[in-house]
């Protein structure tokens, strides 16, 4: 059957009567109320102004479908075809009244949308199952056709030339607030700063547009183009609560209200977000300094960003060997931007002083404790000097007390797990970009969804991008609980990278291990998330006496430039300096160096830190029986005797304490004792 016989062979006379009877006759006015009104409340099928039953309306489609098909002379459809094809267009049809959706966004988005949307919104290709090519044709055909009619319908309702009048003007007075606001913001520039911002906002968009995604490609670097790697997540903020469910379940727990981060951020000037290690913190400031530099599209939730400039300033480089924090003028010199030197003099104090900064303060927990006070102090600075600008600033859950930007009018949001249906779009992005068996996605979501540990380590794009690599490697394999996934994909990672290359240095996996662990170990009780080159040189220098199979390898120079080139762990952000690529990578290998060196009585001294958090609980997973009996032990019997750390201490030991055997320690709350679940 041609399609086309069957689009030029289908009258309107058919499809318009159905429409009309599908809705209420609405009556006159600007049908102006406090909420536009959605479709559900126009279906005649349902609410209390219901006029067509369940039975009417199937009659009539079928009705509608049998005279489609009697039109159609070529290639008739039998009986069963027809049932098929009037079930799935009733289901499309009925599902009018599940659309989020008012007549006026109906119409904007035109037939073929509607049509798509009811579609998706009816089950999607699940409705075609029992449908032949011919009835498919048909059905698509009859439900393009009803949407042009409904959308004539809705332009013919007395309310809507009103309304939309209405829309208009709203839309316009909209307009005309944003221009005169962006005219506001850029006609105070000189024609200098102008030229810079420009040549400045393309070297943003470029620098901040890639992410880096683990274990796509094991042998290089492997980055994906912001715009189809980010995933808009959800964010909650304190106070506010989800409906209670009407059966009264989870009465008396109100939980936060999540909400997409953008759409968060848009209604607060000052934010602090606090969100978990490969959480998507970082991801995020990108993703907001190459919306605003771009500035295209800001309208809506993003307008607040029109004419303003963006300034990436993550603390862990701004702090690095102790240094003052910037002022606004040394913002771009502070992170080694090249266009430092071109900025024209007082440039970044004018943008300021106009109100149009956007100022990106990525990473409080990464400066050390003892230097937070100093920095909330330059932020406190900063924001009397500059009144008026948007600000965010992030951090890990425990590194900051709440309310500690309170006094500075912060709102306090935290970033929530991935979704579902974000871990189905990331798991789908990731095979797509390793050019893996789309088989072995869907696999790995079923894995995710009915395996309950496996379901709680995939909550963030980290987490998430390290399964779907071991899962690839291994075959659809994979390892229980984080510390055991950490281990894994560090072998993957440093064995598997340099296999079959000819290297001039070669390392086992054992050695290489060894190295970045002391590299670790050294930043964490330092404080520090980045050290010097020199620094990290001098440490491999002291360990290369004991490890003679790796110094017959090279120097330490050499060895160290191995690891940034071949282990996919170590970088070099900046000229002479050396970080992990993430900081996950650095607590798991420090921990086990902790635990290596025994040092148990370090780690219970620095309990009470933040930076210390992950490295405890990590430690606790790599310790043995007995040491994992001491350290936790250590933890408690200090917060007994310390008050002031006494519910940190305590929780910390209770939050690490997924042991293989039981505790058995005559000084171990009977509280707290219990064996471990696997999920450490």
């Amino acid at each position: 059957m041609d399609p086309t016989v069957i689009g030029t062979k289908i009258a309107s006379g058919l499809v318009g009567p159905l429409v009309k009877r599908l809705f209420v006759q609405a009556g006159p006015g600007a049908g102006l109320v406090d909420k536009p009104v959605r479709l559900s409340a126009l279906v005649s099928f349902r609410g209390e102004k219901r006029k067509l039953g369940d039975k009417e309306l199937r009659r009539l489609v079928r009705e509608l479908v049998e005279r489609a098909a009697r039109e159609t002379r070529e290639a008739p459809l039998d009986e069963a075809e027809l049932e098929a094809v009037a079930w799935a267009l009733l289901r499309t049809l009925h599902s009018l009244g599940d659309l989020d959706l008012d007549d006026l966004e109906a119409v904007r988005l035109g037939y073929e949308a509607l049509a798509d949307k009811l579609y998706t919104q009816a089950g999607g290709d699940r409705l075609l199952r029992d449908l032949s090519y011919d009835s498919t044709f048909l059905y698509f055909h009859l439900l393009n056709s009803a949407c042009v009619h409904i959308l004539h319908f809705f332009t013919q309702r007395s309310t809507f030339v009103a309304r939309t009048l209405v829309e208009q003007s709203r839309q316009l007075d909209q307009l005309i607030r944003l221009t005169d606001l962006l005219v506001e913001r850029l006609t105070s520039r000189t024609a200098q700063d102008a030229a810079f911002e420009l040549q400045y906002a393309r070297y943003l968009a470029t620098r901040h547009s890639r992410l880096t995604i683990y274990g796509v490609d094991l042998n290089e670097c492997a980055d994906w183009p912001l715009d189809t790697a980010y995933l808009s997540l959800e964010a909650t903020r304190a106070g506010e609560i989800h409906a209670l469910p009407e059966d009264g379940a989870g009465l008396g727990r109100p939980s936060p209200t999540p909400r997409p981060v953008e759409q968060a951020l848009a209604g607060h000037e000052r934010v602090l977000l606090r969100g978990v290690a490969g959480s998507g913190k970082t991801t995020l400031v990108q993703w907001l300094a190459v919306t605003t530099a771009r500035q295209e599209e800001l309208t809506g939730r993003l307008a607040h960003l029109m004419g303003r400039v963006p300034f990436v300033l993550p603390l862990r480089t701004l702090t690095r060997g102790g240094a003052l924090l910037p002022v606004p003028g040394d913002f771009l010199g502070s992170v080694s931007c090249p266009l430092a030197g071109s900025q024209p003099p007082g440039w970044a104090d004018r943008v300021l002083a106009a109100g149009r900064g956007v100022l990106l303060v990525d990473g409080v927990d990464e400066v050390p404790e003892q230097e937070r006070a100093r920095t909330r102090r330059w932020l406190a600075d900063l924001l009397a000097a500059f009144p008026g600008n948007l600000w965010l600033v992030t951090s890990r859950p425990s590194a900051v007390r709440d309310e500690w930007l309170g006094g500075e009018d912060f709102a306090e949001l935290t970033l929530s797990p991935m979704s579902r249906d974000n871990i189905a779009v990331f798991v789908r992005r990731w095979h797509e970009a390793a050019g893996a068996d789309p088989a072995l996605g869907a696999a790995l979501l079923s894995s995710v969804r009915t395996k309950q540990d496996l379901g709680r380590l995939a909550t963030n794009p980290l987490m998430c991008a390290l399964i779907c690599a071991l899962h690839r490697e291994r075959r659809g394999f994979l390892p229980r609980g984080r510390k055991a996934l950490y281990d894994a994909a560090l072998s993957m990672l440093l064995e598997r990278r340099d296999r079959e290359r000819d290297l001039s240095v070669e390392l086992d996996e054992e050695s290489q291990v060894e190295l970045l662990q002391r590299l670790a170990y050294w930043l964490i009780r330092n404080g520090r998330a980045e050290m010097d080159r020199a620094d990290a040189v001098h440490q491999l220098e002291r360990l290369l006496p004991s490890m003679p199979y790796v110094a017959a390898q090279g120097s330490a120079e050499e060895i160290l430039r191995h690891l940034l080139v071949r282990s996919g762990l170590l970088r070099e952000p900046a000229t002479d300096t050396v970080d992990f690529v993430h900081r996950t990578f650095q607590d798991h290998l420090g921990a086990r160096a902790a635990v290596e060196e025994r040092d148990f009585d370090a780690l219970v001294a620095h309990g009470h830190l933040d930076q210390w958090e992950d490295v405890i609980r990590m430690a606790v997973a790599h310790a043995r029986a007995d040491e994992r009996g001491r350290l936790l032990t250590g933890l408690v019997e200090r917060g007994d005797r310390e008050p002031a750390h006494r519910s940190r201490l305590h929780l910390l030991a209770s939050a690490s304490s997924c042991l293989r055997t039981r505790v058995t320690s005559p000084y171990w709350p009977n509280s707290l004792r219990w064996t471990n679940s696997g999920s450490c």
